[in-house]
C-alpha cells in the first residue's frame, strides 16, 4: 500500500481526490490539493463502482420487464376476487 500525504483534521488524515471525483460538489481545494469533505479515502469509494457520495454521477438503473406466466396470473386474479 502506498503512503500518501493528506490534509489532517484532528486525528484524521484526508487523502487527495481521484480522477473520478472531478466535478463533485463535495470537493474543497486546500494548499494546492483537492480533498473530499465527506470521505477520508475517496479512492476506496470508487473501488467497487460508483461512489455513493458523488453529486456529479448517478447510478444507471436497469429496467427489466418481467414475463409473467398467463396461467399463474389468471389464478392470482381469480383468488383475489373471492
Amino acid at each position: 500500500m502506498e503512503a500518501r500525504t493528506g490534509k489532517k483534521q484532528g486525528m484524521v488524515s484526508f487523502q487527495p481526490v481521484v480522477e473520478q471525483c472531478e466535478g463533485c460538489e463535495r470537493i474543497i481545494s486546500d494548499e494546492g490539493t483537492a480533498h473530499c469533505t465527506t470521505y477520508v479515502n475517496p479512492a476506496a469509494k470508487w473501488h467497487l463502482g460508483i461512489c455513493n457520495f458523488a453529486t456529479h454521477a448517478k447510478p444507471e438503473i436497469k429496467v427489466v420487464k418481467v414475463r409473467i406466466n398467463p396461467l399463474k396470473a389468471a389464478k392470482r386474479a381469480s383468488s383475489r376476487r373471492g
